[in-house]
């Protein structure tokens, strides 16, 4: 029992560390920073508060990292209870990783572009910002392709939750229905154009918030209960 639980907090400290170090760089930092289609209030947003921009890039490292730890911590607490979902749930949540610090680079970029380097002298200030524009596009986008595995690992993670008998099934059941919510929003977002204005958006992926939040805090807390023994 005393193994099971040890396992099981290790695992809510590795979450706990990616729901805070994401909400951070995810959330907090561009909703100081981002304006949407304006170059210039974000261009100036960014050189106003670059700590912050930076802060924000030290986190997202830090999320992932504990991300890639985090399944195998999980793998070690479910993988009893179906050896299948649980090297699938693994895959699915490390081959997130390279994809979401490969978009992280893009950030660099933007701040390449604000340094002042002599070399930047051959644009203009409104190259500078369009580039500076186009680079954050494109860290969106890397986190958009991200979605895709970060809400493929919920299925067989919150299947095992669910199988296993040694976490709450309506905390799996959850992590099960987040992950549709994670393609629905990947889908919603590359087909329609104006989807992220839509109702359904903010709604879609409050599921997997709850699950994710939800078995952090029990893992955390509460550990996993002892495995029935025949």
């Amino acid at each position: 029992m005393q193994s099971n639980k040890r396992t099981a907090r290790i695992a809510g400290l590795l979450y706990l560390i990616v729901v805070l170090a994401g909400i951070f760089s995810l959330a907090y930092v561009p909703s100081q920073i981002d304006t949407t289609g304006d170059a210039v209030a974000t261009v100036r947003n960014i050189v106003a508060h670059e700590s912050l921009f930076r802060l924000g890039m030290v986190a997202g490292l830090i999320c992932y990292t504990a991300f890639l730890l985090l399944p195998l911590a999980l793998y070690r607490l479910l993988s009893p209870y179906g050896k299948q979902p649980a090297v699938l749930m693994v895959a699915f949540a490390v081959v997130s990783v390279p994809i979401a610090i490969a978009a992280t680079l893009d950030k660099f970029e933007v701040l390449t572009l604000l340094s002042g380097a002599d070399y930047l002298q051959a644009f203009s200030v409104e190259e500078l910002q369009a580039r500076v524009m186009w680079s954050l596009d494109a860290y969106g986008d890397g986190l958009l392709v991200t979605q895709i595995f970060w809400g493929l690992w919920l299925l067989p993670f919150g299947y095992l939750v669910f199988k296993s008998g040694i976490l709450p099934k309506t905390l799996g059941i959850l992590l099960m229905l987040g992950c549709f919510g994670y393609l629905i929003n990947f889908t919603g977002r590359v087909l329609f154009p104006g989807y992220a204005e839509s109702g359904i958006a903010g709604f879609v992926r409050l599921p997997a918030a709850l699950g994710e939040i939800g078995i952090c805090l029990w893992l955390l807390v509460m550990g996993a209960r002892e495995p029935k023994t025949e």
